[in-house]
């Protein structure tokens, strides 16, 4: 029985990132909606950019939208997907919402029904500069909604615009003064793909702490730096909650390991940085997802246009003047997805070292590449080598495409933001950042069938069998590819984190205390504990 269907509000103040990644996953319609629009005047009756002292009659004023629309489709490259072409029609639409831009209630409805039945435009990914605002994909969204270039729904594929709106019952849209400029300004090109990139971020920044408390058991790595009397010092958000994480995934008193009880007695003094730092490492990359989420939710909501009317709709206050400002230029968003990129790369970077421990037998005390019979087998040998070329890659993308401006528009537009190269490279670092700790998480489960028949924690268990649901143990070689992308695709998912999650949460709001068990490791100023009895300061 199909699921009945979820509609959502758009009044271009309360949509966030999620909201938004959700209407390009086609989960939710748009409901219609009112507003109330206020007198402009540029772009009505002049020309555009260096033409704008250009006055145009009155016969021509329909024309002249339409002119805007075709000529600044000049886009190149392949188009959005479907989902992502969602995402940039709903926030177009939750923008228009707002009232401030002159765009007429018909319009913005025949918008509406676009987006209900997914007839989407052909927008090249590339060609926005991000200043003003994203105009050549915007201009092909908008040149889709009145009837001219391509369009796709799942009902019709690929088609020429007109015939997939007519399928669908819709006519094409009829400019009217001012909406041709209203459609094709604002920044929500690069917003709404640096939506999807902070959203994936933040989903495997969270499961990136548990692959890594995996790969710390398997290697047999000691919890100690994870003691909040260590964080305490130093009290960045991030690293607080990573380390808070780390410990309800290995409080050996709240979920037994035996794998850690079967090296409590080493005489190993400390672990690698590699996991030892994960609390600073993976925690400033939290902080970073927060920072650059709050960016793009701002912007989310925000008008980004060339100019705006003084009204209040909400409670018409007219001040009766036009402004032109600056709020279409995309410097903010383009900032924050080059931070958030950096950022998120790190993760990739610690993990990729991570795996190359439990791959080299002199690191891990493993066979070689995670394989029994080597040199018959190669094991990991290779799937290692991937994870260093998309770290290295991703070395590359994280150079910040905002520290670059060229002008544009015969001077006019003198300083740019390139923030849709920001946001496109920001989707790809994350994208490679998955496949990366896709591959740590593969090799970490492989680790422990050399652990067996010793178990890890209760929850890290629960990973490893959620794993071998989709990817069986790696006896001897086979085409490796495929197993990388099922637990990708478990990542995408958020099944990892969901999996682990309810003993995450349990740990935290039962405060249960520290378990600090003694060790020849650990330096006191007291006695040392009986090697037969677990130490359980609360």
């Amino acid at each position: 029985m199909a699921l009945p269907v979820q509609y959502i509000s758009l009044d271009g103040n309360t949509l966030t990132s999620t909201d938004l990644v959700n209407l390009g996953r086609g989960l939710y319609k748009i409901k219609y909606l009112s507003l109330s629009v206020p007198p402009v005047v540029y772009g009505i009756t002049t020309g555009f950019g260096k033409f704008a002292r250009t006055v145009i009659p009155v016969s021509k004023l329909k024309e002249l939208q339409e002119n805007l629309v075709r000529s600044h489709s000049a886009g190149v490259g392949n188009p959005l997907s479907p989902e992502r072409t969602r995402m940039l029609l709903a926030l177009r639409i939750n923008v228009l919402a707002k009232g401030y831009s002159g765009i007429s209630l018909e319009t913005l409805h025949a918008m509406i029904q676009a987006f209900n039945a997914s007839c989407l435009s052909f927008v090249p990914e590339k060609g926005t500069v991000g200043a003003s605002g994203d105009l050549a994909p915007l201009s092909h969204l908008a040149l889709g909604l009145i009837g001219e270039g391509k369009m796709w729904s799942p009902k019709s594929g690929w088609a020429d615009a007109k015939y997939v709106l007519e399928a669908h019952g819709l006519k094409p849209i009829s400019l009217k003064p001012k909406e041709g400029l209203a459609l094709i300004n604002g920044t929500q090109m690069i917003t709404s793909l640096g939506a999807e990139a902070v959203e994936r971020a933040q989903a495997i920044a969270r499961q990136a702490d548990i692959i890594a408390a995996l790969t710390l058991e398997v290697l047999k790595g000691t919890t100690k730096a994870f003691d909040s009397d260590i964080h305490s010092l130093r009290p960045h958000p991030g690293q607080i909650e990573v380390a808070l994480r780390f410990r309800s995934l290995l409080d050996s008193d709240h979920h037994p390991s035996e794998i850690a009880e079967s090296h409590r007695f080493c005489d190993r003094v400390q672990d690698a940085y590699t996991m030892r730092c994960c609390p600073q490492v993976h925690g400033v990359t939290n902080d970073t997802i927060t920072f650059v989420q709050n960016i793009i939710n701002t912007e989310i909501n925000s008008m980004c246009h060339f100019f705006h009317c003084t009204q209040n709709c909400s409670t018409t206050n007219f001040r009766g003047e036009t402004i032109s400002g600056g709020n279409f230029h995309g410097e903010y968003p383009a900032k924050a997805l080059d931070f958030l990129a950096i950022a998120v790369h790190e993760l990739a970077s610690i993990s990729e070292r991570r795996t190359e421990r439990l791959c080299n037998p002199s690191l891990s005390e493993l066979p070689a590449f995670l394989v029994n019979e080597g040199g018959l087998n190669s094991g990991f040998m290779i799937a290692h080598c991937t994870a260093a070329a998309l770290v290295s890659e991703n070395k590359v993308l994280c150079h910040p495409s905002s520290v670059d401006s060229l002008s544009t528009s015969a001077a006019t537009e003198d300083h740019v933001s390139m923030g849709g190269w920001a946001a496109r490279k920001a989707l790809r670092v994350v994208e490679h950042v998955e496949q990366v700790l896709a591959i740590e998480l593969l090799a970490a489960c492989q680790g422990i069938e050399f652990l067996r028949p010793l178990r890890t924690t209760t929850p890290l268990e629960k990973v490893y069998d959620l794993v071998r649901s989709v990817v069986k143990p790696w006896i001897k070689d086979r085409f490796m590819s495929p197993d990388i992308e099922a637990v990708h695709r478990l990542l995408l998912d958020q099944k990892v984190w969901n999996v682990a999650k309810p003993y995450i949460d349990k740990y935290q709001t039962e405060y249960i205390p520290e378990s600090r068990p003694g060790s020849p490791t650990a330096f006191s100023l007291e006695p040392p504990a009986s090697p037969r009895k677990r130490v359980r300061h609360e």
